[in-house]
């Protein structure tokens, strides 16, 4: 080797450093893409009611419910059982949620055998990720409630086991949320009246031995799931608080913390409501009595900020067991607290969703003025969450671009999720 440094070689040296400042530079001025979490909803303006429904059927029913009195985007919640997961069905419920402005809360089931609901096969979860994936959401928060009162032997298999479940909860969790982040995962509702027996758990032993097992698990989920009932017999009044009551959700918000569960979970409380009598069943409640006492429920849970949502079981249910506590009687007409929830005033709610566009084709450039704005003319689709309606402009980020778009007013007719539309656009 020659003891002589070359200019070449200083050169060379030279650029070797320019290029190091330059990434490095770099580095620090390009932007990062970060993973959007979910969104807290009380963010947001947020209509706290809502209803259970059985049948996609009773939409327009819940929407009238609900965004009644100055509301919009109410909560409906629901189940989809794993035999139930038939995308097309399911897509155009989601499309029939959107127009009538509802937000779902997802309960996932399995199927029956034997007067028992069976265990969720962990090889399955797949099969969940993949059908909810499949989906184009409502909102950009995907609330899904895994199972339903875990503590009674006949909704896992014909046994209660509070580490099997909480498994089940941990895994299907990990992986939805590895999918999306959009996902918000929270455990099944418990039955905070049941006993201890070989077909019961009490909600206190179950949540101590599910915790033992898994002491971070409410770490990973993300908001509380209520059953808070008016017991015994669905009929006690609604100034009584405690275990069971409506207010069952702040006695077991506090078992929480005493069994050393610190993070501040959000409620939903997605099963309330009194029993009263029908045709076939005298002993509960007259239903004439449940106009005051939902009006005492609704004074409640509006004045708890933690509360998200509730959504009393349930609008329309025909049939024993569940016809007692049904909205709707067995000649179709809504009992008078179905009209008298309609009066209370409401909140017009504002969930996040995602907007996105997809410019197909341009058919001119931009060159038409509007309100000293330029905007451009094409074939747009649209591949966000919301909406777009006509007489209305709204910013969406441009598909698979790092830019956003000012879409203008529809030219023919409103474009929803999935559609191609003519539209006026500009980049911002």
């Amino acid at each position: 080797m020659s003891p002589y440094i070359t200019a070449s070689f200083l050169y060379n040296v030279y650029m070797r450093k320019i290029l190091i400042v330059f990434a490095f530079l770099a580095s620090l001025v390009i932007p990062i893409k970060t993973v959007n979490a979910i969104e807290t909803p009380t963010s947001v303006d947020n209509n706290k009611f809502g209803i259970h429904i059985t049948d996609e059927n009773d939409i327009e029913d819940a929407a009238r419910l609900l965004n009644s009195s100055g509301g919009d985007w109410g909560y409906v919640t629901f189940v989809i059982r794993e035999d139930e997961r038939d995308i097309n069905r399911w897509q155009n419920v989601f499309d029939k949620l959107r127009r009538q402005h509802l937000i779902p809360l997802v309960r996932i089931a399995t199927t029956q055998d034997e007067g028992n609901w069976t265990k969720p096969d962990p090889d399955d979860i797949s099969s969940w990720v993949n059908f909810f994936e499949s989906l184009n959401w409502v909102v950009k928060n995907r609330y899904i409630i895994i199972g339903n009162e875990p503590n009674h032997a006949t909704e896992w298999g014909g046994e209660v086991d509070p580490t099997e479940y909480g498994e089940f909860v941990t895994n299907i969790s990990k992986r939805l949320k590895l999918s999306s982040p959009d996902y918000f995962v929270m455990m099944g509702g418990l039955d905070a009246s049941a006993p201890d027996n070989k077909s019961h758990l009490s909600e206190e032993k179950f949540l101590k031995q599910l915790t033992l097992k898994y002491p971070k698990i409410f770490e990973k989920l993300d908001g509380w799931v209520s059953h808070s009932y008016p017991n015994p017999d669905f009929s006690a009044p609604p100034t009584n608080t405690g275990q069971k009551s409506i207010k069952t959700y702040e006695w077991e918000l506090s078992l929480l913390k005493r069994i050393g569960v610190s993070k501040n979970l959000p409620v939903f409380i997605t099963e309330t409501g009194w029993a009263h009598r029908t045709e076939k069943e005298s002993d509960y409640l007259d239903p004439e009595i449940l106009n005051g006492y939902y009006q005492k429920l609704y004074e409640i849970y509006l004045a708890n900020n933690n509360i998200v949502a509730f959504t009393p079981f349930i609008l329309n249910y025909s049939s024993p067991p569940f016809d007692i506590f049904s909205w709707m009687d067995n000649n179709e007409h809504y009992y008078g607290f179905f009209e008298e929830t309609q009066k209370v005033l409401k909140i017009k709610g504002s969930p996040i969703q995602i907007t996105e566009a997809d410019i197909i084709f341009e058919i001119a450039p931009e060159f038409i003025k509007k309100n000293n704005k330029t905007y451009a003319v094409g074939i747009v689709k649209n591949t966000g969450q919301s909406i777009w309606i006509q007489g209305k402009t709204r910013e969406a980020n441009e598909k698979g671009k790092e830019r956003k778009l000012e879409i203008d007013s529809p030219i023919f007719t409103d474009i929803e999720p999935g559609k191609i539309g003519i539209i006026l656009y500009r980049k911002i």
